[in-house]
């Protein structure tokens, strides 16, 4: 194994360019920290409403059929898990590919699709998946390399202005908890059943069951928590098991606004993650 990068360009080194896909808090965010960047460029960004970006200071991309247009390293989604179903294997066989809504590899065959190309030598582009506000990722991952993952659960817990659900689950959250009760248990189960109903808050499970991979989205359990207390914070508690009772258990409490989908730390965590994902030859990499 070679010695870890720092992830820094040599002085002299060309920038490395960027396409951003999707303009909404998050990618304006990624927009303005990328602003000077000595080591990386914004080729265009796209966003659905077109407007929402300032043509002053960026090249907007009319149609994402059109991403080819320039030479790219790196292709950014922080729009929407679709982004990959229908641009993911056409992104990696230009440049590589950030994605930044991995709940879409809940997805089994899409999930085969992206991982046996960005593995193939003979397709251009690498798979990054930043891990978010997931802690403890390669923790986890090197648990499921030597076989001694034997239990994955991680636990969301959210202000219900925060959550973005597709029914049954938004009428349930709609319904309010039982009784007196601040929690709201919205789902438990499966991390595959739980992300198409919740694609744009359990980013941090998919990255787990990634992360997992010999448990894999139908044995990584989740559990979704609308809490009304939560109106500083997200929650994050993950819980591991290994061989002969061996157990590791984290909570995160993130920084955020009530009616804020991803916490403040996880905003400048997905940043670092792009500037670091490069680099590492063919494969699927966490950044």
């Amino acid at each position: 194994m070679s010695a870890p990068s720092n992830g820094h360009v040599a002085k002299g080194a060309p920038k490395r360019r960027v396409g951003i896909v999707g303009y909404g808090k998050l990618g304006e965010f990624l927009c303005d920290k990328l602003e000077g960047n000595e080591e990386v460029e914004i080729a265009w960004v796209w966003n659905r409403t077109a407007s929402k970006i300032p043509a002053d200071k960026y090249k907007i991309l009319d149609d994402l059929k059109g991403f080819a247009s320039e030479p790219l390293d790196l292709v950014v989604e922080v729009a929407h898990p679709d982004i990959s179903k229908e641009y993911g294997l056409k992104f990696l066989d230009f440049c590589d590919y950030y994605m930044g809504s991995p709940t879409a590899m809940a997805d089994a065959t899409l999930c085969e699709k992206l991982q046996g190309a960005a593995k193939n030598d003979a397709i251009k582009g690498s798979l990054y998946i930043p891990v978010g506000a997931l802690w403890g990722a390669v923790d986890i991952q090197r648990m499921a390399d030597l076989g001694t993952l034997k239990g994955l659960r991680v636990t969301m817990r959210k202000h219900p202005d925060s959550l973005r659900l597709v029914p049954p689950l938004s009428e349930k959250l709609a319904a309010g908890p039982p009784g007196e009760s601040p929690e709201n248990v919205l789902f438990l189960g499966p991390v595959r059943d739980l992300c198409p109903l919740a694609p744009n808050n359990v980013n941090t499970m998919a990255c787990a069951a990634i992360a997992a991979w010999n448990l894999g989205f139908d044995k990584t359990e989740s559990r979704l928590v609308a809490d009304t207390r939560l109106t500083e914070t997200h929650e994050i508690e993950v819980e591991v098991e290994g061989p002969n009772g061996f157990k590791v258990s984290t909570v995160r409490s993130n920084p955020a606004q009530v009616g804020a989908v991803t916490g403040a730390q996880t905003y400048m965590s997905f940043f670092h993650s792009l500037t670091k994902a490069h680099g590492k030859g063919v494969g699927v990499f966490f950044c």
